[in-house]
């Protein structure tokens, strides 16, 4: 079971239909199978937009984000598929706020589901600190689909790790 390091936490039974699957080979066909095709969000800017749309539609009277990008040194099999910042500076008689987003350089090829799902997960860290359940159901308020995606996309990083790329 050590080669689904990403679905640690999740039932016995899961992981044994997960197991089969991969051994018989269908994991990046399946993936394929729901998500055909990948996103066309590949540079920083276009992820900064693609950001602040979602950010506005839910969560618009927070403060503005400041950078969104995507960053090669997040390293996803250290559980970080993206990170936020938020940083507050005295600059003179003013307090300057930074609001940061980056991304996991892998999925700048990933399907949109997967980069919705991160971007969804990293929003509401502004908002709610803690992994609790108001961070959570925030999350699917963003997001109905967020647990499907969130695991589909555990089952995406086990695919790339084992077997490579599906597109």
């Amino acid at each position: 079971m050590s080669q689904l390091k990403y679905l640690t936490g999740y039932p016995t039974e899961t992981l044994q239909q997960v197991q089969q699957v991969i051994a018989e080979g269908r994991l990046g066909e399946v993936l394929l199978k729901r998500y055909p095709q990948i996103h066309d969000v590949r540079t920083d800017n276009a992820l900064y937009h693609y950001t602040q749309n979602i950010k506005s539609e839910y969560m618009g009277k927070t403060q503005p984000l400041s950078r969104v990008g995507y960053d090669s040194k997040i390293k996803v099999i250290q559980h970080a598929l993206g990170q936020h910042h938020y940083i507050s500076r005295v600059q003179g008689a003013k307090l300057k706020t930074v609001n940061e987003i980056k991304i996991a350089s892998v999925f700048r090829t990933a399907p949109e589901a997967f980069l919705k799902m991160i971007v969804v997960h990293e929003i509401p860290h502004f908002k709610e600190k803690e992994h609790n359940k108001a961070f959570y159901q925030l999350c699917r308020h963003m997001e109905p689909n967020y647990h499907q995606y969130e695991f589909d996309l555990r089952l995406y990083l086990t695919q790339l790790d084992l077997f490579g790329g599906i597109y």
